[in-house]
């Protein structure tokens, strides 16, 4: 329960900073650097699907790429654990910053879960907040597993929600925020009421709010952060923070 405590303090404490832009740096392995791009930008969260292919957790967006993917372990783990042991127990030496590194499951949740707990477990300094309130939380998204599992699983591990879905309160406690997509709350006039009124529902229960699909320009960008969707999906971290910066939604570091 102790665990438990600390991680739901850490979720409200960033809710209840909503002034602060996040970004969700969307499929972040297929870009040109990896988790060094997203980092240097100060993204909240960084993508990373995964499959379960020959007894390893390799990153990749379709099975065609199973043969050659990168495992998660050589292209983010061992990254990450590098850097908390250069900047002693954070991945930067010179802020508070703490992201979140996204695990979307593309099939095989319970099972690919389990590996992924064992991989992890070796370095729950880094990817335990109840151990280092600096590390990089891990948030589970894509097949999640049956939620009445969620509460068996390591303190560590929390959930990417869903608006349509009911949550007794030790299960909400694990969920990290909400996500659904941009295109089911669109009408064909194109009207905000919807996202208006998913807004109001995700922020009732004092969880923040990532849509995925949504358009990827400046225009979008601050009409979703005006409309008061707190976590922006981006292909486009760079300039997403840049632009952000240059009209005063957040600081330059």
């Amino acid at each position: 329960m102790k665990f438990l405590f600390i991680n739901i303090v850490f979720i409200l404490s960033n809710f209840l900073s909503s002034a602060q832009l996040r970004i969700h740096a969307h499929n972040d392995y297929q870009k040109p650097e990896p988790l060094t791009n997203a980092l240097r930008n100060k993204v909240f969260s960084i993508e990373a699907d995964i499959y379960l292919y020959n007894n390893k957790l390799v990153v990749a967006h379709d099975k065609k790429e199973l043969p050659t993917a990168p495992t998660l372990d050589s292209l983010y783990v061992q990254p990450i654990v590098r850097l908390f042991k250069e900047h002693k127990n954070t991945i930067d030496k010179n802020s508070n910053y703490a992201p979140t590194l996204m695990i979307d499951i593309k099939e095989n949740g319970e099972t690919v879960i389990a590996e992924l707990i064992k991989l992890l477990s070796t370095h729950r300094s880094v990817f335990d907040r109840s151990i280092n309130a600096k590390a990089m939380q891990v948030v589970i998204s894509g097949d999640r597993g049956a939620s009445s599992k969620w509460n068996s699983y390591p303190s560590y591990i929390l959930f990417d929600g869903r608006p349509n879905e009911v949550y007794d309160n030790l299960t909400m406690n694990r969920v990290a925020f909400v996500s659904d997509s941009y295109l089911r709350y669109i009408t064909p006039q194109d009207s905000t009421s919807h996202l208006e009124e998913l807004v109001k529902k995700i922020h009732s229960i004092n969880k923040l709010l990532r849509l995925w699909a949504s358009p990827d320009d400046p225009t979008s960008w601050k009409r979703l952060q005006q409309l008061g969707i707190d976590i922006i999906n981006t292909d486009k971290v760079e300039e997403c923070r840049n632009y952000f910066i240059k009209h005063s939604q957040i600081k330059a570091e």
